[in-house]
């Protein structure tokens, strides 16, 4: 099962507003029109990623086609298509490369990314997004296909989807400071590796067939500290994972 990756991008709707937009129901306030778009098209990719896992490698075809997916109805002018001559990007006070150097950077990291037989897979990962959203081909939706990407690589070699999460978005946006100024990328392979952990902490203890409580229910029940635990629900030290931002354990962990 894969989950839209729109956590971190400042999205106003709730999980039962996405809800109501993909059956095309009624919604009870005001939604930005962008938002909406950005929902529908979220699955549309979902649906395609869920289908194409196994088929194709990660390419640049690909990529373009999902951008396609994800911007139109919201700017199809830029749609589908690299930044061109005289479209730059600046994230902050960085400046993303000139176009005219997209298309073989994009396939500079790909081959690297393919022909890399020897990387941890999640470090390689973690280097290809790095990559990635520092040329920051596109014009808008960057950050979006980026973790797509995250989720389409791990698919292919079995691992479940991760999300992002916006309360970690500033650990997030600084491992990409830290990645262009010294070339280190290990903030980034650890908000990878402990987002993948608590995706498969949540899987396994479905899996179980456990009943599942809260965080807070479980310090109760066994008298834990509750900043203890919680810091190590965080570090994923324990099999802990959140559903609607709630911090939720097994039962029967101990």
């Amino acid at each position: 099962m894969y989950t839209l990756p729109n956590a971190i991008e400042n999205s106003t709707l709730t999980l039962k507003e996405t809800e109501k937009i993909l059956l095309e129901m009624e919604l009870s306030r005001d939604i930005d029109l962008r938002e909406v778009f950005e929902a529908r098209n979220l699955a549309k990719i979902t649906e395609y990623i869920k289908n194409k896992t196994q088929e194709i490698e990660v390419n640049q075809e690909m990529i373009l086609l999902l951008h396609q997916i994800l911007i139109t109805n919201i700017d199809d002018s830029i749609a589908g298509r690299f930044r061109k001559q005289g479209e730059y990007v600046r994230v902050g006070s960085y400046i993303a490369p000139a176009p005219e150097k997209i298309h073989r950077m994009i396939l500079s990291i790909l081959s690297e990314y393919i022909n890399d037989e020897k990387t941890y897979f999640l470090d390689k990962i973690a280097r290809f997004h790095l990559d990635f959203e520092t040329i920051h081909p596109f014009n808008d939706g960057n950050g979006r296909i980026g973790r797509v990407l995250i989720n389409f690589q791990l698919a292919k070699i079995g691992f479940p989807n991760l999300i992002i999460r916006n309360k970690e978005k500033k650990v997030y946006y600084r491992a990409f400071d830290e990645y262009r100024n010294q070339k280190n990328s290990k903030t980034m392979e650890r908000i990878l590796y402990l987002a993948l952990m608590e995706s498969l902490h949540k899987r396994i203890t479905y899996l179980k067939g456990e009943k599942i409580i809260t965080l807070s229910h479980y310090i109760k029940q066994h008298k834990k500290s509750a900043p203890a635990v919680l810091n190590s629900a965080k570090r994923q030290n324990i099999p802990a994972f959140r559903e609607k931002r709630i911090w939720k354990i097994g039962e029967n962990f101990r």
